[in-house]
């Protein structure tokens, strides 16, 4: 076995690291230097590694012609709004199969999970005439409930695991002082959940962020729109390929889920592996 101390074990590992960090970073690259190529030189036969003309009418259009700004509106409207309704119906949830005791806790918990042995298509057909009857097609409430229907059984499990390993005694120390049930969730449980609770809603803003099939079929109108749709209809359809409109776009894009993430990647990593280790 080689000694990871040696130089020769240290340079294999540096060496490994950067040819993964190319594999995986390299369609980024490429994302980035093709919104900044004027299209004579994107649509050439020979490619070029980097923008020999640089312009910025791809991020101009994308702004002002395409709609981009409205898109990006309405996304994180539909987004925050299911991930904080979705968080908030899992910490009740999780906490209610974790903490308590009653008849049909784990049956109603596992009918919960099984809705992820579906493939998405599959549960759009039945979601779709139940929008119909009750007028949710085309309505940005809608989609949000779509998206609940999926994040939410993911998300209770993660936060049932994380209060398994809260302390009973905790909470029963809390109870012989006289604090209810609501009391103790509220004040006693809840500021020390907040990482995994972070977690779950990153989660279901990400899983609705970026949605194409859902968002697609639920929404007809363009000043409905959510990003994935309006970066399909806007530049790759049946008469047009804009591919250095739609990477101007897709950056532009992907930034709240970006800057989000970094924000937050210290509650998300701790409320990844709140639940793992008792």
């Amino acid at each position: 076995m080689l000694d990871l101390s040696s130089w020769q074990a240290r340079t294999i590992f540096a060496v490994c690291t950067l040819m993964i960090g190319c594999f995986l970073f390299f369609p980024v690259y490429w994302l980035f230097i093709s919104s900044l190529k004027v299209d004579a030189e994107l649509y050439a036969l020979e490619p070029t590694f980097y923008p020999h003309v640089l312009t910025l009418e791809h991020f101009r259009k994308a702004l002002f012609e395409a709609g981009l700004g409205l898109q990006l509106t309405n996304s994180l409207i539909v987004s925050l709004s299911s991930a904080a309704i979705n968080a908030t119906l899992a910490v009740y949830a999780g906490y209610s199969f974790a903490k308590y005791r009653y008849f049909g806790r784990r049956p109603v918990m596992l009918f919960m999970l099984s809705a992820q042995m579906f493939p998405f298509g599959l549960l759009l057909i039945t979601i779709y005439p139940m929008f119909t009857d009750f007028g949710l097609i085309d309505t940005r409430f809608g989609l949000m409930i779509s998206y609940i229907v999926f994040a939410l059984p993911v998300a209770t499990y993660m936060l049932y695991s994380y209060f398994s390993q809260v302390p009973n005694e905790l909470i029963e120390a809390a109870r012989a002082d006289g604090a209810s049930d609501l009391r103790i969730f509220h004040t006693i449980v809840l500021p020390i959940s907040l990482p995994p609770i972070i977690t779950v809603f990153l989660y279901s803003f990400m899983w609705s962020w970026n949605d194409l099939l859902y968002s697609l079929t639920l929404i007809v109108s363009d000043d409905k729109r959510t990003i994935g749709p309006g970066l399909l209809l806007n530049y790759l359809n049946e008469t047009n390929s804009d591919w250095g409109g739609a990477m101007a776009a897709s950056l532009m894009a992907a930034c709240p889920v970006v800057i989000g993430f970094m924000l937050l990647q210290r509650f998300f990593i701790q409320g990844v592996t709140a639940g793992a280790v008792k």
